[in-house]
């Protein structure tokens, strides 16, 4: 494929500059508000680390447990044609056409409703706990964990399968012994960013779990509580704190992608 002419090719890394710009630039102002008397107190509070501790904690399990379901929904949407494949891979645009906060008033609905209370009374309290914000997460990275499972199996021949079934190998060894280790660096890489997405996920987890200190703050949540009692400065650190968590994710994301092949 022929390189673009300069002419051409200016005007795009020009865009492509301005798109890092803005956003280098929106993180790098942060730390005109940067105190460093102030870093080392807000980092190591104890409601600052309980608050990393509870969205390493809630990311990770709603990571897995969508992963859990997204594997074989993935698969299938790759592999096999069925009645309302089209409904489905549909529906998984809907979290981010609503937004996470009328996702998590959906939610909230659901429990107000006969079944919701039962699930409630009977199985697990989700509302104002640690299983509300999982919940919230897992419903928010759902629909992503299956689209970038979904791309990663795409990406696997189907013929190897086949010389595999003609060899003797039932489907389900077929799948552990030749697609899922084909697709390992997407799998890894839908773990990664679907974990990174569900830390820095606040709205959902706002209107299902709340905002209780040392209870329900997640570092989403925690940053919110210190900017809305004007705590700028301690707002700064934890802010900080989740960018700098997101991007090693991401880095590490892309890293695997690029190793892998991937586009």
């Amino acid at each position: 494929m022929k390189r673009p002419p300069g002419s051409a090719l200016r005007p795009s890394v020009v865009a492509a500059l301005l798109v890092l710009s803005i956003y280098a630039g929106l993180i790098v102002s942060l730390f005109w508000f940067l105190d460093p008397g102030l870093l080392q107190h807000t980092l190591f509070s104890e409601r600052t680390l309980f608050s990393i501790r509870l969205s390493l904690a809630a990311a990770t399990l709603a990571t897995v447990l969508a992963l859990l379901l997204a594997v074989p929904a993935a698969y299938a949407l790759s592999r096999h044609d069925f009645p309302g494949k089209q409904a489905t891979e549909t529906v998984l645009e809907f979290p981010i056409i609503v937004s996470p906060a009328a996702l998590g008033a959906i939610i909230l609905i659901f429990f107000n409703n006969p079944l919701g209370e039962w699930i409630q009374e009977n199985l697990v309290y989700f509302v104002f706990g640690f299983a509300g914000i999982v919940l919230a997460q897992f419903v928010t990275i759902l629909g992503l964990a299956v689209r970038m499972l979904k791309a990663a199996f795409d990406e696997v021949p189907t013929d190897l399968e086949t010389v595999a079934r003609t060899l003797g190998a039932s489907p389900r060894h077929v799948f552990f012994t030749v697609t899922l280790p084909l697709a390992k660096n997407g799998f890894i890489a839908a773990f990664i960013l679907t974990w990174a997405k569900a830390l820095g996920e606040f709205g959902a987890t706002l209107m299902v779990a709340g905002s209780m200190a040392m209870r329900t703050e997640t570092l989403p949540i925690a940053i919110y509580m210190r900017l809305s009692s004007a705590d700028i400065e301690g707002t700064v650190v934890l802010i900080l704190v989740l960018v700098a968590m997101g991007l090693s994710a991401l880095f590490v994301a892309r890293w695997l992608l690029a190793r892998g092949g991937h586009a």
